[in-house]
């Protein structure tokens, strides 16, 4: 079946965060939103049919997960991770996100810290905070071709004691992105695994967000932390969902799978009185997904695959000042404007007002995103050209 990924369709007026929130997130709406990670096309047909088909049935009540849902949660990610995973794991969530928050509430003590790997994904800063713990950064190295772990200073920070506390360890639990938003690094099987041991051995629990997990790009495949052995499925919350992959984000639905049953039960029990299921609607389009989106998902996949390589080499070539590290996984492209020597307010301002596109500032990735921006390339080839050449002609007459 052909998929027509070119096609532009006009999300203004649909209370798009992305489109319709321009103004009031940058001052002017004006310009071309290429920053919340969403993508700018329909979802797959069967999600389209299977929520008609609910929505035409009348009846919008209280619901429950399927029992065929789990089996084809199962067998998805058997099929795509090879990790065969049990039907009790798993716990339906309404989001990524929000159960991270959850977790960190329930698994760690006020006052407590939570490794994070900055630059990383802004909403994870907040739920840290938000909950009345303390970050630990372990910020990622360049190596010269693409960033790695620092596991010196993560052993350190996992090492670490509070005197106050009677010598208790500071940091109780870590939020892994993998892969990894926004730089895009798909961590190989051995990264991975040196990162489980230090923790494992230091009692970190491990709070996985592989929301990203369907996109890998240019022969690079993702491992499932927690699939690498069963002491760390054990110490670790693995967090997938569909919204991304199939562009449904809006209707919020996630899921959590969590091994270890003392963990599982009380995740459950504080999730039940705060964070409730997903609805109806969220079940539904998660089911037709999994079940019969996988072609589209192939075709979408290629078709983001171009996209990115093209962009890189634009960015690398032909923008002058600015280069990208072409991403192993996610859409999403980390753009380095630091040879411009403007500082962060300048460059946002310069972004936004002259080349007249909405990019995610790096500093909102928190230390090492300075002097970054994250470009969405999960949108027709042309509205992307058209972002690309509104920076390049930016920088252009600015150098002229």
């Amino acid at each position: 079946m052909e998929y027509n990924f070119d096609k532009v369709i006009n999300r203004r007026g649909t209370n798009s965060f992305k489109w319709d929130m321009l103004k009031e997130k940058f001052g002017r709406d004006d310009i071309l939103p290429m920053w919340v990670a969403d993508s700018d096309w329909p979802t797959a047909q069967p999600v389209i049919d299977a929520l008609k088909k609910r929505v035409e049935h009348g009846a919008i009540g209280y619901t429950f997960s399927p029992e065929e849902l789990s089996e084809i949660i199962i067998e998805w990610i058997k099929n795509h991770y090879n990790w065969k995973i049990k039907k009790e794991w798993i716990v339906y969530t309404t989001g990524v996100v929000s159960s991270i928050n959850m977790a960190i509430q329930i698994f760690n003590n006020p006052g407590d810290e939570v490794i994070l790997q900055s630059p990383v994904y802004y909403p994870f800063y907040a739920a840290i905070r938000n909950r009345g713990n303390h970050i630990a950064n372990n910020q990622l190295k360049w190596d010269g071709s693409r960033y790695i772990m620092d596991y010196d200073n993560l052993e350190y920070l996992c090492n670490r004691k509070d005197d106050k506390q009677k010598g208790s360890a500071r940091v109780k639990s870590m939020i892994l992105c993998s892969p990894h938003n926004p730089v895009g690094r798909v961590w190989e099987e051995d990264e991975l695994q040196k990162l489980g041991e230090i923790c494992l051995e230091n009692n970190v629990l491990i709070i996985s967000d592989e929301i990203h997990a369907d996109f890998t790009f240019f022969d690079n495949k993702h491992t499932v932390f927690a699939s690498l052995s069963e002491e760390f499925a054990r110490n670790t919350i693995t967090l997938l969902a569909p919204s991304k992959s199939f562009n449904i984000a809006g209707l919020h639905g996630s899921i959590a799978i969590i091994p270890n049953k003392k963990i599982r039960k009380d995740f459950n029990k504080n999730r039940e009185g705060i964070m409730g299921s997903p609805g109806t609607m969220s079940l539904t389009a998660m089911e037709a997904a999994y079940k019969d989106g996988e072609e589209w998902l192939e075709a979408q996949l290629k078709y983001i695959e171009k996209n990115l390589g093209k962009a890189s080499d634009f960015i690398n070539k032909r923008i002058e000042k600015v280069s990208s590290y072409r991403p192993e996984g996610t859409y999403l492209l980390w753009m380095n404007f630091r040879k411009l020597g403007l500082d962060d307010k300048d460059l946002e301002d310069f972004i936004i007002n002259k080349a007249r596109v909405a990019l995610d500032a790096g500093t909102w990735f928190g230390p090492g995103g300075e002097g970054y921006m994250r470009l969405n390339a999960a949108c027709p080839a042309q509205l992307l050209d058209k972002g690309l050449k509104r920076i390049k002609k930016s920088i252009e007459d600015e150098m002229s």
